[in-house]
């Protein structure tokens, strides 16, 4: 009994603290709140990152933070949270990657945690103190888990490698008639 109620606490601490800063995060991203730049900056700086178009990036990345990250901090449909954060902070250690691993040098140390972190919490259930307990996990159920991890890789995957097929693209050189470089 004591063994659950420490697990069922840890839970709820790392649930409410991940899902804090992911949420911040997203608020920055759509509302400029914390120093972010908004809908409008954050789309800015998502085209000049080669994710095309950046105004549909930015909303997508915001939610998955914002959206994700509030819920598992309430522990309301946590598979499905788990898997929007994680999903957004697969597209954010993509941006990272060329810079390495550790995050003083601009790396993807740091939404990859988050990413993990996020992924745990969704497998592992929101324990009791958490609004899926209080609504019979109701949104907590195993088919919501395998639809939410495997929507959630989908749409990773896909807008990683949209955005790679775009920076590629851009990279070619121009063709002239016959497939010769343009002078």
């Amino acid at each position: 009994m004591r063994r659950t109620v420490r697990r069922d606490v840890g839970l709820l601490v790392l649930r409410v603290g991940a899902g804090a800063v992911l949420a911040a995060h997203g608020t920055q991203k759509l509302f400029g709140w914390f120093g972010g730049g908004g809908v409008e900056g954050t789309s800015k700086a998502m085209e000049a990152m080669g994710f095309r178009p950046g105004r549909h990036s930015a909303v997508a990345a915001g939610l998955g933070e914002a959206g994700g990250g509030t819920l598992l901090a309430l522990g309301l449909a946590t598979p499905a949270a788990g898997a929007m954060a994680a999903g957004a902070m697969a597209g954010a250690v993509s941006v990272h990657v060329p810079a390495g691993f550790f995050n003083q040098s601009g790396g993807f140390e740091y939404p990859a945690f988050l990413g993990f972190t996020a992924a745990a919490l969704g497998l592992a259930g929101p324990g009791r103190y958490s609004l899926d307990h209080l609504t019979g996990h109701r949104f907590d159920q195993p088919w919501t888990l395998i639809a939410a991890f495997v929507g959630s890789a989908a749409a990773a995957a896909a807008v990683i490698g949209k955005r790679a097929i775009d920076q590629a693209t851009e990279e070619e050189p121009d063709s002239g008639p016959g497939g010769a470089p343009s002078p």
